[in-house]
C-alpha cells in the first residue's frame, strides 16, 4: 500500500526547521531530514518515521555525490505525495560589500541557492511516479525588500522567489511550488542579527525592538502556518507568499 506522504527537509536541528520537522511527522509524513548534525530528541520521539542524513549543504561536491546515489529515490518510492521543504539558510556574511569575506559569500550562495535548487530538481525527478510533488522554499521579507548590510542574504532569498516563479511557469501539473516568507521568527538567526555591530547592519535597532516588545513569532507558530499552507488545496496557487497574509 502506498505511503501517503514523504517529506524531505533541510536544517531540522533547531528553530523553525525543528518545528517544521515535528509538525510534518505529527501529520503522518515520513521525513528524510538533511543537516550537518542530528536531532536526537526528534528521532527519539519519532522512531522509524525520521531518517537523518548528516550533510553540509555548503559542500556542493558532497551534496551532488549524495544526490547521485539511490537514497532519495528509495525514500520517495511508493509515495503518493512527495514534499520538499528547503529550510536551511545562512545570514552571514553581514556588512557592506567591502567587508564581506568572499569565502563566506560562496558558502551562503551554496547553502541558500545552489543546494535548494539542486534538491528541487533531484526530488522532482525521484518523485516522478508520485501523484504530486510539492516544494516550499523558506524565503524571507529580505527577498522582497533590500536591507543595508544584507546584500548576500537579500539576493539569495530573492533567487529562491524567482526560482519558484519560473518553475511555476513550466506547467508541470504534478508539481506545486511556492517560496514562503515565514514572518519574523524568534530563532538563532534573530539572535545573530541582534549580535551584529551597528556599523555592519544599521537597521539592527529595529530587530532589537521586535524582541524587546515581544513581536517575534515563535518557531512553532510560524511552522504551523507553513505546514498548514503546504498541505492545503491552496498551496502553489501563487509562486510566492507570506504567512502573515495567509488566512
Amino acid at each position: 500500500m502506498p505511503h501517503p506522504i514523504r517529506a524531505i527537509l533541510t536544517g531540522h536541528t533547531r528553530g523553525l526547521g525543528a518545528a517544521l520537522a515535528e509538525l510534518l511527522l505529527d501529520a503522518g509524513a515520513d521525513v528524510l531530514a538533511i543537516s550537518r548534525t542530528r536531532n536526537a530528541g526528534l528521532a527519539a520521539r519519532h522512531p522509524g518515521e525520521l531518517q537523518e542524513v548528516e550533510l553540509d549543504l555548503a559542500d556542493l561536491t558532497q551534496l551532488t555525490a549524495w544526490l547521485s546515489g539511490g537514497t532519495l529515490s528509495r525514500f520517495v518510492s511508493g509515495s503518493e505525495r512527495v514534499l520538499l521543504v528547503n529550510n536551511a539558510g545562512l545570514l552571514a556574511p553581514v556588512g557592506s560589500l567591502a567587508d564581506q569575506d568572499p569565502a563566506a559569500v560562496a558558502r551562503a550562495v551554496s547553502v541558500n541557492v545552489a543546494a535548494p535548487m539542486a534538491l528541487a530538481a533531484a526530488v522532482v525527478q525521484a518523485g516522478a511516479q508520485a501523484a504530486e510533488t510539492r516544494i516550499v522554499h523558506i524565503s524571507s521579507g529580505a527577498a522582497r525588500n533590500a536591507y543595508p548590510g544584507w546584500s548576500v542574504y537579500c539576493a539569495t532569498k530573492a533567487a529562491l522567489d524567482h526560482h519558484a516563479r519560473a518553475v511555476a511557469l513550466d506547467g508541470n501539473r504534478a508539481l506545486r511550488i511556492c517560496s514562503v516568507a515565514p514572518g519574523v521568527v524568534d530563532t538563532d538567526m534573530q539572535a545573530e542579527i541582534r549580535g551584529t555591530e551597528l556599523g555592519r547592519f544599521p537597521m539592527r535597532e529595529r530587530f532589537d525592538a521586535l524582541k524587546r516588545d515581544g513581536q517575534l513569532a515563535t518557531p512553532e507558530a510560524s511552522a504551523r502556518k507553513v505546514v498548514d499552507y503546504l498541505l492545503s488545496d491552496a498551496f502553489g496557487d501563487t509562486p510566492t507568499a507570506d504567512v502573515r497574509d495567509l488566512k
